[in-house]
């Protein structure tokens, strides 16, 4: 199947481990060439998302923090934002955010959370040091009803119903009406990624995927092998495959 809209997590799958590499730039050309959309679909902030189609204009749309908010570029050139969770939920995470840094002395949001909107983000380097410290963080989450998630860097968490398959599905009923999700295809690789492996007829996971695939309640349609199918190696050889 050629697919008409590609999605793809971002770090470690479009990165090698959170390095940009020359490898991303070829996936880019190739997908322009064949006239296929890439959306990056990833954990990281609104401020992520601007930084990503400000430099790379192949890109059009960026959807951001775990699929909480999309990032557009507009006919004119602006770039916009659109809002995939109701804005009192937004209201209630800056509440509960304050709550949490108060209840836990000494911890610190990540850097990009100063530009997150409808997520933030605790660093997992500083966590794993404690792993008590991280399951009474989880505890607190689930008796405030605030979602979590992890990824290869980050603890997110949110107010209100936020995942990547419900943004990607808001997302093509309105942009690429003309085509189903069951034309499409996702890569992945990490925990945050599980409800597209979940719902989204085709999804591959990068040979990478193999750190997390057992704690996976659903899996990849395809997943990848060998280290020469890692990162945006394994995606850039998967959609080459596609498009012969």
């Amino acid at each position: 199947m050629i697919p008409r809209v590609v999605f793809s997590d971002f770090d470690g799958t479009l990165t090698s481990h959170t390095d940009l590499t020359v490898k991303f730039f070829e996936i880019l050309n190739l997908l322009s060439d064949h006239k296929i959309p890439l959306v990056i679909v990833t954990g990281r902030s609104i401020s992520w998302g601007h930084f990503l189609l400000t430099h790379f204009p192949q890109l059009k749309h960026v959807i951001c923090e775990g699929g909480g908010v999309l990032v557009k570029r507009k006919q004119d050139g602006v770039i916009a934002k659109e809002l995939y969770v109701d804005e009192k939920e937004v209201t209630r995470l800056q509440n509960f955010t304050k709550s949490l840094l108060k209840k836990f002395k000494g911890l610190e949001l990540s850097a990009d959370s100063l530009g997150r909107l409808t997520d933030r983000a605790i660093e997992l380097s500083d966590l794993m040091i404690d792993v008590d410290r991280m399951k009474d963080i989880k505890t607190f989450m689930d008796k405030e009803n605030v979602n979590y998630s992890q990824s290869n860097v980050h603890l997110n968490f949110w107010c209100g119903e936020i995942s990547k398959y419900k943004s990607v599905s808001e997302f093509m009923k309105k942009y690429y009406k003309e085509y189903s999700l069951e034309q499409t295809i996702f890569f992945g690789d990490s925990m945050n990624d599980e409800s597209m492996f979940k719902d989204l007829p085709h999804t591959v996971g990068v040979s990478n995927i193999k750190e997390v695939l057992k704690k996976l309640n659903y899996e990849p349609s395809v997943v990848l092998t060998g280290e020469e199918n890692a990162g945006p190696q394994g995606v850039y050889n998967h959609l080459e495959s596609l498009l012969k």
